[in-house]
């Protein structure tokens, strides 16, 4: 029996922000059960800890593959090891494939100290073209590809081909655009990674971050992606560092009925 936890992450009720699996675990089990457990669960991450010699080690899952940062599923596996495991630190050390990511309370928020990963200027490859039918002026790379468009309209309707943009070489595909009532909104998709559209993204603040402070000249950023079910989040440039807080709520917990 293995016990599990679901959390929606950025936000402060349920059947808002990202849905995340959370399995606390005494030891690592096999990678190709984990990954069985995360396509079985069909959320867009299914995160693992075990305890390690520094904090915790954490890995994450999408249905389709393991990937190497993953914030709404970090803020997950705080909130219940805070909030339903007991922990009485005063921050938490997850060792990642990202290096140590700390998170820690502020209020009735987490927040997470992640690398920052600024995108550099590239030209629109042909299948991210193919996929927006609009003209594409601002695109950059880092892990992702990250698409600047002129508005929160224009990010809201946007309806790219999933055919395209699963031929591209990369994790996923960000989209951006000024905020309405917040400093910047965004969209991620990454069908390449089993993921169609993430409904809020911690890791495409990393790169969302260094480029939104550089344009509005301010490292304290609000920010919300505007999926279907959409998320807030609070977002600080820190040096070479991205500190993203936000909420979290309990939705389930049970147990897997494994080993």
């Amino acid at each position: 029996m293995i016990l599990y936890f679901e959390v929606h992450s950025f936000t402060d009720k349920v059947f808002h922000g990202n849905p995340a699996g959370v399995c606390p675990l005494d030891e690592w089990i096999d990678d190709a059960l984990m990954q069985k457990i995360a396509r079985e669960n069909g959320l867009s991450e299914t995160a693992f800890f075990v305890p390690g010699n520094e904090g915790f080690d954490l890995r994450w899952f999408t249905p389709a593959v393991e990937v190497d940062l993953c914030g709404h599923a970090t803020l997950a596996s705080a909130f219940v090891l805070f909030d339903h495991l007991g922990y009485e630190g005063e921050s938490i050390r997850f060792n990642t494939l990202s290096g140590a990511l700390r998170v820690w309370k502020q209020g009735s928020a987490l927040v997470m100290d992640f690398p920052s990963r600024p995108a550099s200027r590239v030209d629109a490859p042909l299948h991210l073209q193919n996929a927006f039918n609009l003209p594409l002026e601002e695109v950059y790379k880092s892990r992702d590809y990250m698409v600047v468009l002129n508005s929160e309209k224009t990010v809201r309707d946007l309806q790219p081909d999933m055919a395209e943009l699963g031929r591209l070489d990369c994790t996923g595909i960000i989209v951006t655009g000024p905020g309405e009532d917040v400093d910047f909104v965004s969209r991620f998709f990454a069908p390449r990674a089993g993921i169609a559209e993430d409904p809020v993204t911690g890791s495409a603040h990393c790169t969302l971050t260094p480029y939104w402070a550089a344009v509005l000249g301010a490292n304290d950023l609000t920010a919300r992606q505007v999926s279907e079910r959409g998320g807030e989040l609070a977002c600080r440039l820190v040096d070479d560092r991205v500190h993203i807080a936000g909420r979290a709520a309990l939705y389930a917990r049970g147990f897997l009925n494994i080993g």
